[in-house]
């Protein structure tokens, strides 16, 4: 718990608590059921799927939107849900790891810059958001995957829990 409960405490102990949230959900999960898709009509909709595609939309929203980076997320024009599709080849431990990883950089990232840095590259309407607005986007963001990971991980294999 941070000492003072400032926005910035806030905002970055809530992303923190989300992203561990994904990786309570993936605890002790075989490999089988990470890929496993049980929603009829939602091939991609697997928990493996589902990491790979948090990690992805934390890069798009940092490197590529934040500090302007070029994109260099795996979709393309032909399958923009690749991210998720790709998973379905790499061990949940390893996706796991990458993600935990890159969430270790960018909370040095965030650290380092103020709340009102405004983003380098707009969104499609020509919006520059702030790093505030990232970070709120991103917890409501992972935080609706975490539901969807709970059904999954309730589906796999009966688990259930915060």
């Amino acid at each position: 718990m941070p000492p003072t409960w400032d926005e910035r405490a806030h905002l970055t102990t809530f992303l923190d608590y989300v992203r561990a949230t994904v990786h309570a959900k993936c605890a002790g999960l075989s490999e089988e059921n990470a890929r496993s898709a049980p929603l009829p009509g939602s091939p991609l909709m697997t928990i493996s799927g589902l990491v790979s595609h948090v990690r992805w939309v934390e890069y798009s929203w940092i490197q590529t939107r934040l500090l302007g980076e070029e994109d260099q997320g795996p979709w393309t024009d032909d399958d923009p849900d690749r991210e998720m599709r790709i998973a379905l080849d790499i061990p949940l431990a390893r996706l796991l790891d990458e993600y935990e990883s890159q969430c270790a950089r960018y909370r040095e990232l965030v650290a380092s810059l103020d709340l009102d840095t405004v983003a380098k590259t707009p969104l499609r309407d020509g919006t520059h958001v702030t790093l505030r607005w990232i970070l709120h986007h991103l917890i409501e963001e992972i935080a609706r995957h975490n539901g969807h990971l709970d059904i999954l991980r309730e589906m796999a294999d009966g688990v259930t829990g915060d």
